[in-house]
């Protein structure tokens, strides 16, 4: 429904202009799906990581005009909104999700990566909707589009399928659900 790539790769590289520091966006990409501090970790920063995140949220504010809502997506959620209970689970931070996702009212939960203690591919988030929503783990499906979405939902026991127009192509496990389209989640109930 959202895509945000140019808002990322303009705003990672604001912020390693404006702090003098290397951050290369095709290397921070590899990790999309991640809380911000572990892409870092991944990609070699280990120093000033909060400062780095700060200047990074300022930036991704500033160029929020840059993300793309799918119109199609966005429709076809509404629709479904009607059959089920949707929640979000994002490694972005809370003030930029709430400000994107709020208006839209398709979401009953939006879950951050700065509301758990262990991001993606741990588990807790997902553990924490379940909780929310009360439902059983087979009763709950993770729509995703990141290897760390995938393992976060295997590591979780809930079913998983992966947004074929995302971030990550799931190509080599033939196992995996796939979706073109979110109308196709009607089929996995």
């Amino acid at each position: 429904m959202i895509d945000s790539i140019k808002n990322m790769n303009r705003s990672l590289n604001q912020t390693s202009s404006s702090l003098k520091i290397k951050l290369n966006f095709n290397e921070y990409k590899k990790y999309l799906g991640l809380p911000f501090e572990k892409i870092m970790k991944k990609i070699g920063v280990n120093k000033n990581v909060s400062e780095i995140k700060k200047k990074y949220i300022y930036f991704s504010d500033k160029n929020i005009k840059k993300i793309i809502i799918d119109k199609k997506k966005l429709s076809d959620l509404m629709h479904l909104k009607k059959k089920f209970n949707f929640a979000v689970y994002t490694s972005k931070d809370k003030f930029r999700s709430n400000k994107i996702l709020k208006k839209y009212r398709i979401f009953r939960y939006i879950l951050t990566s700065d509301e758990v203690k262990k991001g993606k591919p741990h588990p807790e988030g997902v553990f924490k909707i379940i909780k929310k929503f009360g439902v059983a783990k087979n009763n709950t499906i993770y729509v995703g589009d990141s290897l760390y979405d995938f393992n976060c939902a295997k590591n979780s026991g809930v079913k998983y399928c992966h947004a074929n127009w995302g971030y990550a192509k799931m190509n080599r496990d033939k196992k995996i659900n796939k979706i073109n389209n979110l109308k196709e989640i009607e089929n996995f109930f």
